[in-house]
């Protein structure tokens, strides 16, 4: 009996496309990206304690690496995209790689931020291993992506669009995690022990 892959929601080699495309233009429309990245920010400055050594995940052109500096005790941001042409246009240092797959080796880093980027992956909790991994034993994540009910009623409204036009709906919203699930991805991503 022949096995068939499971489906997952994204093609990673067409965000990687769609960044690439989205990069030369990125930052004349990140307004929602650079708020985000100044609370994230903020979120830091109430954490007692210093991280000098920050990776930026899925930091796109770098919003996030420019803001870190001078903040918790950051001395140095690695910026990780997975497309090449966002990663030219952030900060160096900085390396290309997918957030489903991190080059990084354990307790590397003392924080680890990530903005919009973990709505893309397919295997959520499988990322946050890797990032825990990645993170030394008194490190911090702070991460922000849609979940709940972001686009519930676009999800909606195409939904029934479609019903009436065609008979049958498409997924056309890009699935979110549940607010109730987000804190036990966590919390399972976190007792699971490294190899």
């Amino acid at each position: 009996m022949p096995t068939t892959a499971s489906p997952t929601p994204f093609d990673r080699r067409a965000v990687r496309r769609h960044r690439d495309r989205a990069a030369a233009d990125f930052d004349r429309f990140s307004f929602l990206f650079q708020e985000v990245a100044e609370r994230l920010v903020d979120r830091l400055d109430d954490v007692r304690g210093t991280f000098p050594l920050a990776l930026d995940l899925g930091g796109r052109t770098g919003t996030l690496a420019r803001l870190l500096p001078g903040h918790g005790g950051v001395e140095t941001v690695i910026g990780c995209d997975l497309s090449p042409a966002m990663a030219a246009r952030a900060p160096r240092p900085q390396v290309v790689a997918d957030e489903e797959a991190l080059p990084f080796g354990d307790s590397r880093f003392d924080l680890i931020v990530s903005s919009g980027a973990l709505n893309w992956v397919n295997d959520l909790p499988g990322a946050l291993v890797q990032i825990r991994r990645a993170l030394k034993p008194d490190g911090l994540f702070l991460a922000a992506f849609a979940g709940g009910e972001t686009l519930a009623q676009l999800r909606q409204v195409l939904i029934d669009a479609e019903l009436a036009e065609a008979g049958g709906a498409s997924p056309r919203v890009s699935p979110v995690v549940d607010t109730r699930d987000a804190g036990m991805l966590l919390h399972c991503a976190s007792a699971m022990p490294t190899l």
